[in-house]
């Protein structure tokens, strides 16, 4: 049960008018009073005889009462109620006592001899309830409303486990702001799908990915096709913004600005600006480093970049101080936004889905402390720069390797938000890695189906050795993976892995060292994508032959086919800095 209490307002009779209109609203049907401040209140939805002017000259008596200068300005106090969909419908009985228990929690009305405000609760559809109060108590004093809100979410926390509804997790006052209700019906009007505040802390936070300047990030908002209003100091040092769409318009026909922190709380300048606090411009070896990048790089090197630097991620968020795991769990956010903007339209959409549920997990109150996150912030950047990428062949391929990393990263953060006690955070990390699941079963099925018939391909004698390899490399897990489908798509990299001059025994076993495989659907599968990028093979096998070569080797894979080349990993561990 969502209660959501919106900015005080100055028309008691506007506001009613909206609560009471059938004509314009699907879901305003047979609008009534389920509850008010004496139980007597005119029912213009109910009573033929009752109009909107009776009732909000009854409720604004009080307020009429005071001398015209003692009148508050903004004296209309308004909150909706709203059930989750999967909720039973309440009786207008249980609504009414829901009403009398939100306006008393909130100051409102507080009953037991107390003065209170006038209010009444109206009921147009059958899973939400709006309550309607003014603010001047009936001795002529303003309420003690003092964080109504988040007095009305405890309260509603209380009734969902006495009356049996979802109980939704609490908040802790760093989730962004709700559309309100004007926002979302004026949305409805305009046949939008979001409303004009969701739209733009979307593409603020795209703009955000991976920029790393104050020049960057307001270039891209430009280039999104916002508007932009900055504010600046006397002395000309800029200290926030503001950003409208162009066809969002008030009553006078002007754009309607949002401040950056009015969409989320880490989105205001300052917040923006320490993503970019601790990147290369400020650390000279950092700056050394990408400057001896080979420019922007294509869609599939940047997704094998991602999936390398979100496999280190996983063993920070598990074992990292919280400052530092903080800053990595917002830094995945910018790989999820990233991923969305730039992949095919077959995962595009569950990709969208996870990074929009994963922008609650994001924030907590445990304050990040950036730089260390500078791996998955390039990571971030190399997938905007590196441009959108095809659904097919190797781009489609890496994809679905990011994936795959991608969610036991995201599943990772879940574990981190739920021992900490962040509730609305864990719960955010989870949907978002049901959408990856999703994604990654379209962006998966090519180039797994492809290793599939490869390894179903393979002489009997090599699949009876690499059984006997796995099972004395994986002796727990060998057996799960031998009965899943995907064994043979594993056994074909296993294959290929050799060829390359590996030793599959120890990268087999560094692939499960450390990092859960209890969230996978198929073990195999992510042994797949692990090997695959820790062996530097190509992620999509459809080019290469029968004989599991392909016709280009890398430098590296050559290196690896020399006597006593750094590539043979005879110890069983491995060379590269970039596999562990």
């Amino acid at each position: 049960m969502i209660p959501s209490v919106n900015p005080s307002g100055s028309d008691t009779r506007g506001l009613l008018y909206y609560l009471y209109e059938t004509g314009k609203y699907e879901d305003h049907t047979d609008p009534h009073l389920v509850a008010s401040f004496d139980g007597m209140s005119p029912d213009p939805g109910r009573d033929p005889n009752a109009t909107l002017k009776d009732l909000q000259q009854l409720l604004d008596q009080p307020v009429m009462a005071l001398a015209k200068h003692a009148r508050p300005a903004k004296h209309v106090w308004h909150t909706s109620v709203r059930a989750d969909p999967g909720d039973r419908i309440l009786s207008d009985e249980e609504w009414a006592d829901i009403a009398r228990r939100i306006v008393s929690a909130t100051g409102i009305d507080p009953g037991n001899g107390q003065p209170g405000c006038r209010w009444a609760a109206v009921r147009h559809a059958d899973d939400h309830i709006h309550i309607v109060a003014t603010l001047v108590t009936e001795d002529g004093h303003r309420p003690d409303d003092f964080r109504s809100g988040a007095r009305a979410q405890a309260e509603a926390r209380l009734i969902e486990k006495e009356l049996g509804l979802r109980q939704v997790a609490p908040g802790d006052g760093t989730a962004a702001q709700r559309p309100t209700s004007a926002e979302r019906h004026k949305a409805e009007r305009q046949s939008r799908e979001r409303t004009a505040r969701e739209e733009l802390r979307e593409t603020v936070r795209r703009a955000v990915t991976g920029a790393k300047s104050d020049e960057e990030f307001f270039d891209r908002l430009a280039d999104a096709g916002l508007l932009i209003r900055k504010r600046a100091a006397p002395s000309g040092d800029l200290l926030g913004y503001k950003v409208a769409l162009p066809d969002d318009l008030n009553k006078d026909g002007e754009p309607i600005f949002y401040p950056g922190a009015r969409l989320a709380p880490d989105l205001s300048l300052p917040r923006i600006r320490e993503r970019w606090s601790g990147d290369a411009q400020n650390d000279p070896a950092a700056r050394q480093e990408e400057a001896i990048r080979t420019g922007p790089g294509t869609p599939a090197a940047a997704r094998r970049g991602t999936a390398s630097a979100v496999w280190q991620a996983v063993l920070v968020v598990e074992y990292g101080e919280d400052a530092v795991v903080a800053a990595h769990i917002a830094a995945a956010g910018e790989v999820l936004d990233a991923l969305a903007k730039t992949s095919a339209a077959h995962t595009r959409r569950e990709l969208r889905d996870a990074a929009t549920a994963f922008e609650r997990a994001s924030r907590s109150h445990v304050r990040a402390v950036r730089g260390h996150d500078r791996a998955l912030r390039q990571a971030a950047r190399d997938l905007v720069h590196g441009g959108p990428a095809l659904g097919r062949g190797e781009d489609g391929a890496t994809t679905a390797m990011a994936i795959d990393m991608l969610f036991f990263l995201i599943t990772t953060a879940a574990h981190w938000h739920a021992r900490k006690g962040h509730a609305q955070q864990a719960e955010a990390a989870t949907r978002a890695a049901e959408y990856l699941r999703t994604a990654y079963q379209a962006a998966s099925a090519q180039p797994l189906g492809v290793l599939y018939q490869r390894g179903r391909r393979l002489s009997r004698p090599m699949l009876q050795r690499q059984t006997v390899l796995l099972r004395e490399a994986l002796p727990q897990l060998a057996e799960q993976i031998l009965a899943e489908p995907g064994w043979h798509a594993l056994a074909a990299t296993i294959a290929e892995v050799e060829a390359a001059g590996h030793d599959p025994a120890a990268l087999l076993s560094a692939a499960v060292e450390r990092r859960e495989l209890d969230t996978a659907d198929s073990v195999s599968d992510v042994l797949v994508w692990r090997l695959r990028r820790t062996a530097d093979l190509p992620a999509d096998a459809s080019p290469l032959s029968e004989n599991g070569t392909t016709g280009r080797k890398s430098s590296t894979r050559r290196a690896a086919t020399r006597p006593n080349a750094p590539g043979r990993h005879r110890s069983g561990e491995e060379t590269s800095g970039k596999t562990r």
